[in-house]
């Protein structure tokens, strides 16, 4: 077998990353203690990621930085600052979630190769293309897909010269990646600034299908599908575990590693995976792989399995069998341990050491000797050193020109210029020229890149002077409430179509004034349904939440609006959905608070919109809800489910906090808050920001909560946004009245 597999390995921490390299990583992921999105991790510093870089290639192994997360208007700076950084590393690429940063890199950075983190919930072709011509190199697809949607979607990527990399190993979210919210609403912690703190393993009052935990995936582990995945091209294989120990770490790259080798040597795969038991698991699962959705994937205990796993493999009963095999098992876990620790010991990320000599006298040149990695180079000035009439070229001069090498990769604790005469002096631009030839050969002979300064983006006017009302509907039952007001009506389409069915088409062929709006998440056929609506309706605009379904669209000159579920928080990310795929507006995040939003730069002729009322999306999983909290007599979850099945529920956590899961017609299992998001304050204050406040009235995510009457509903939000001031104060007092179970706390924290 030719074809390359790339073993790609986590790295929360030094010792971490150590660890993936001797167990024989091809790659390594880590983040800084900035922008990545596991802020739990322990994480390294810019000066530490030099050294790994260094130590890493030492063991042709490549690092990648994550910048997985989102950004905010404040940070873009600070985000530049450290591009202008990363490009004179030798790092081998940028994990990225947030569409600005590709803006910013394709642009300003074309060196640094970005890979799509998992972030951006790649599952279908449209997304792939998008991701090629924003200039993404790899894509991390979502770990909900099969093999047969791996293999179609890397055979496409690969057309498009973009690679593939799918998560084999680690732990798994219930939820679709970037599309979950639970710990930003629940704690304030959001997913998609790296601080997700895993509401998905709390525990709740007992479900009626027994269970506490019945949220909890079992871990991920394709360790039988290698011959699967070489098969659908998948380019790399990704372990999940940047909160995890070294001693995980090189347990699980080494088990990978000697799969990988004896598969491709032999053809054959090891059997034997007892050693991934031995460090921390929840049982392992491959259910999404295989596109098996039974209720064993499930787990009710997010802790260690490993105990469990060796008191069933010895069939311990008593307690003393038990006392025996758990006894045994901290002595392996410790002996790998004290193994690992013995292996990395010698490992340094250190600074290697520089010397920087400078000598010279009367009539001869300036000469600056340097050593370091085992090398030595002379430097020497164009220009003869004259004795000097004012300011002299001595110790303190050379210092203050040479001492930024201080702070950079190397090690230099003194400049020497014991062999320069005194009282000489050459040009200063002299010694920028040599400063300069000095930083080429450190940086490997490769010529530095100057630093860019970014230009101030221009905001441009409102596309309306007056903000508008929009309202969202997904029944056919409430068309009528576009005849009661002059409103953007949008209508949301499910998840799920039946194929070559037209019922959707015809409605918005019969009410051609309706505005599709498309969901986040459309795999396989159901995005193909999405993208053959598209084409025969050829809707004036439409909404969109996945950029799949927008790339279709801008292929067929339909105008289309960023949804809200894109994520989109700061001025570059409007550049890339504009410049790229031509797009008319956007829904600014609702995760971002007043201070975050004010700052936003609107790009010319583009539309700015912001949910003021709308059901708190949680979470949304291919996987079903209902079989481990009211419990559903099908094993597993079947074509049919998606489009058949309506059921709802709640469930209440031991703290005491409830929500609501709901499956719609169509729809994939979600869960969302008990209460509704309600923000009436952004009206007042970011009235100048907005062209569009927008009321999603779905009734979705209600749980059992009373609706309230819709079209009173458009009237008071109506007369929120466009009425004089005492019907606003009228209008603001009925709708608390009305409308009990709210929140706006987003707002009040933000990211």
């Amino acid at each position: 077998m030719s074809k390359k597999i790339e073993l790609l390995a986590p790295g929360g921490d030094v010792d971490a990353i150590k660890a993936a390299i001797i167990a024989g990583a091809n790659a390594i992921y880590c983040g800084l203690d900035m922008f990545n999105a596991r802020d739990r991790a322990t994480n390294i510093s810019f000066e530490a990621l030099q050294g790994i870089i260094r130590l890493a290639h030492e063991f042709e192994c490549e690092v990648f930085l994550t910048l997985n997360v989102v950004i905010l208007e404040h940070e873009i700076k600070g985000v530049v600052k450290l591009l202008n950084k990363l490009v004179n590393t030798r790092i081998d690429g940028i994990i990225v979630q947030d569409l600005g940063v590709f803006n910013l890199v394709k642009k300003y950075f074309p060196s640094l190769l970005v890979h799509a983190s998992t972030q951006l919930t790649t599952h279908n072709e449209g997304q792939i293309l998008f991701l090629a011509k924003i200039g993404a190199s790899r894509a991390n697809l979502s770990r909900e897909l099969n093999i047969g949607e791996i293999k179609s979607l890397t055979t496409l990527a690969h057309d498009h010269q973009v690679l593939t990399e799918v998560f084999v190993h680690g732990a798994l979210c219930i939820a679709f990646s970037g599309q979950c919210y639970s710990s930003s609403v629940s704690v304030g912690n959001s997913g998609n600034r790296g601080r997700c703190s895993q509401a998905c393993r709390d525990e709740y009052e007992l479900t009626a299908a027994g269970n506490r935990f019945p949220l909890n995936l079992k871990d991920n582990s394709a360790y039988f599908d290698l011959p699967a995945l070489v098969d659908a091209g998948v380019d790399s294989l990704k372990i999940e575990g940047r909160i995890k120990g070294a001693q995980y770490v090189h347990t699980v790259v080494d088990s990978w590693r000697k799969q990988v080798n004896e598969f491709v040597s032999t053809g054959l795969l090891i059997e034997d995976n007892s050693s991934l038991y031995k460090v921390f698991n929840r049982d392992f699962t491959n259910s999404f792989l295989q596109g098996n959705l039974t209720k064993d994937m499930f787990i009710d205990n997010p802790r260690d399995n490993s105990f469990t796993h060796a008191n069933a493999q010895k069939n311990a009963i008593s307690i003393v069998q038990i006392q025996e095999v758990q006894a045994d098992l901290v002595e392996q876990k410790n002996a790998i341990s004290a193994d690992v620790a013995a292996k990395i010991k010698h490992l340094s990320i250190a600074k290697p050491s520089l010397t920087m000599h400078f000598s010279g006298q009367l009539n001869a040149p300036l000469k600056v000797s340097i050593c370091f990695s085992g090398q030595s180079h002379q430097i020497s000035s164009s220009s003869l050193l004259i004795k000097a009439s004012d300011s002299s070229i001595d110790a303190g001069a050379l210092d203050k020109r040479f001492k930024s090498f201080k702070q950079g990769a190397y090690l230099l604790d003194n400049i020497d210029c014991s062999a320069l005469d005194e009282g000489l002096s050459v040009p200063f631009k002299e010694l920028t020229v040599m400063k300069k030839e000095v930083a080429f050969l450190l940086n490997g002979q490769v010529k530095l890149i100057a630093p860019v300064n970014l230009p101030v983006l221009e905001n441009h006017p409102k596309v309306f002077n007056k903000a508008k009302l929009s309202v969202l509907i997904s029944s056919v039952d409430d068309i009528y409430l576009s005849e009661l007001s002059s409103v953007d009506m949008y209508f949301k389409l499910p998840e799920s179509f039946k194929k070559n069915d037209n019922y959707y088409i015809d409605v918005f062929l019969k009410h051609p004034h309706l505005i599709p709006w498309f969901p986040a998440v459309l795999i396989g056929k159901d995005y193909l349904e999405a993208v053959r609506l598209l084409d025969v309706v050829k809707p004036k605009q439409i909404v969109s939440n996945n950029t799949g379904v927008a790339f279709a669209a801008n292929k067929m000159g339909i105008q289309w609006i960023a949804g809200p579920f894109l994520n989109t928080t700061n001025s570059h990310a409007l550049l890339t959905l504009q410049e790229e795929l031509d797009c008319s507006g956007a829904f600014i995040s609702n995760e971002l608070n007043n201070l975050q939003l004010r700052h936003i730069k609107r790009p010319k002729n583009f539309k700015l919109l912001y949910s003021i009322y709308h059901p708190i999306l949680m979470m949304t999983s291919r996987q079903c809800f209902f079989q481990q909290t009211v419990g559903c007599k099908k094993a597993a979850i079947e074509d049919g489910c998606m489009l058949k099945c309506e059921k709802a529920t709640t469930i209440t956590n031991v703290k005491g906090f409830s929500f609501a899961v709901d499956k719609q017609k169509g729809g994939y299992p979600s869960i969302y808050n008990n209460e509704q998001f309600l923000n009436l304050q952004v009206i007042d204050e970011l009235a100048s920001l907005f062209d569009e406040f927008f009321i999603d009235l779905t009734n979705i995510g209600m749980g059992d909560k009373k609706s309230v009457e819709k079209a009173d509903l458009m009237r008071l939000f109506n007369a929120l946004i466009s009425a004089d001031s005492a019907t606003k104060q009228d209008a603001k007092k009925e709708l608390d009245e009305r409308v009990l179970c709210t929140t706006d706390a987003q707002y009040v924290q933000g990211l």
